[in-house]
């Protein structure tokens, strides 16, 4: 009941946000959204699956980049290019999968940065068309009045978290879902009780890639300009990998809180300019060794059972009974 009221309470207020909400806390709402929808997405490859990835960068450029060709030099709308975005990610980590999938842990990571690094240094070398290093800009959006731009922003910012958030239950609360776990548990013996792995794997990789070329679109509609060492930088993966780790690696809720967490303890370094990224690993490491299941751990150790979003699977009564 109470977990209901809570959901519903967060709900209406983010919904009726920008009727009574200023410009700039609509701003940082939207920049919330996109970065859970990152985290989400990440955090059910490597906190269910084990794949850890730090070139997830890869797939938020390409989609700051497919909505820079499809609204500029094909016309279409740029809200209507973020979910043509994440098709055009889906289509590039299908065969980067193929290769990916043969490496195993930090083999894989590593090869999940190369891959990414290949795609910036792709765009960056076409001069041309896509503006090289200097990239683009998305004038598309200057046909929308600021005012309705930034509303239609933060619904559709609002939508795609949120279709990331139940699709990533959806997925953890099917069939799937417990390859997954049985995955990040023991790959040879998932295999041994009949999980398709590879196809498992693949799945969750093609889930992740395409929250994040979607958010990659959202990202540089909010930023208007796009350019390849920004759109391809390290740091979005850096990021990502930070929030889940301070909110709680392999948990729903964990994104939400390290979401919050980062976002607050970005804007209190924000002067500190390098030295910020040097107290964010500081605080990660710190967290690993002392509270490695984050802070919704922390939590959930004082409320067990108390869980925002439950997919937990119990055992049935009946079978308890016959134990």
């Amino acid at each position: 009941m109470v977990r209901n009221l809570l959901l519903a309470a967060a709900g209406i207020t983010l919904l009726s946000l920008p009727l009574w909400g200023t410009a700039f806390m609509q701003r940082s709402v939207v920049e919330f959204l996109y970065f859970l929808t990152l985290a989400i997405a990440w955090n059910v490859m490597a906190g269910y699956a084990g794949l850890v990835s730090i070139g997830q960068q890869a797939f938020v450029g390409i989609g700051a980049y497919a909505l820079v060709v499809f609204s500029e030099d094909l016309g279409i709308n740029p809200f209507l290019t973020i979910p043509l975005a994440a098709l055009v990610a889906v289509a590039a980590a299908l065969p980067a999968s193929w290769v990916l999938f043969r490496l195993r842990g930090a083999y894989f990571a590593v090869a999940t940065w190369v891959v990414a690094e290949v795609f910036r240094l792709l765009v960056n070398a076409s001069i041309d068309w896509l503006g090289g290093g200097r990239g683009r800009a998305v004038r598309g959006l200057m046909q929308f009045d600021r005012h309705l731009r930034e509303d239609i922003t933060y619904y559709v910012a609002l939508g795609l978290a949120g279709l990331t958030l139940f699709g990533a239950i959806w997925l953890l609360r099917s069939g799937t879902g417990l390859g997954l776990m049985a995955l990040r548990d023991s790959e040879s013996g998932a295999e041994s009780v009949g999980v398709k792995t590879k196809r498992t794997k693949r799945t969750v990789y093609l889930f992740a890639a395409a929250a994040a070329g979607a958010a990659g679109a959202l990202i540089y509609i909010m930023q208007v300009n796009v350019r390849p060492d920004a759109a391809f930088s390290i740091n979005w993966a850096a990021y990502v990998i930070f929030i889940v780790v301070i909110g709680g690696i392999g948990t729903i809720e964990g994104p939400i809180i390290g979401t919050l967490i980062f976002l607050v303890l970005r804007e209190a370094l924000s002067d500190l300019e390098g030295w910020s990224m040097l107290i964010f690993g500081i605080v990660a490491i710190a967290m690993m060794l002392f509270a490695p299941r984050g802070v919704w751990g922390l939590i959930a150790d004082r409320w067990p059972g108390g869980g925002l979003f439950p997919i937990r699977r119990t055992m049935p009564e009946r079978l308890k009974a016959k134990e």
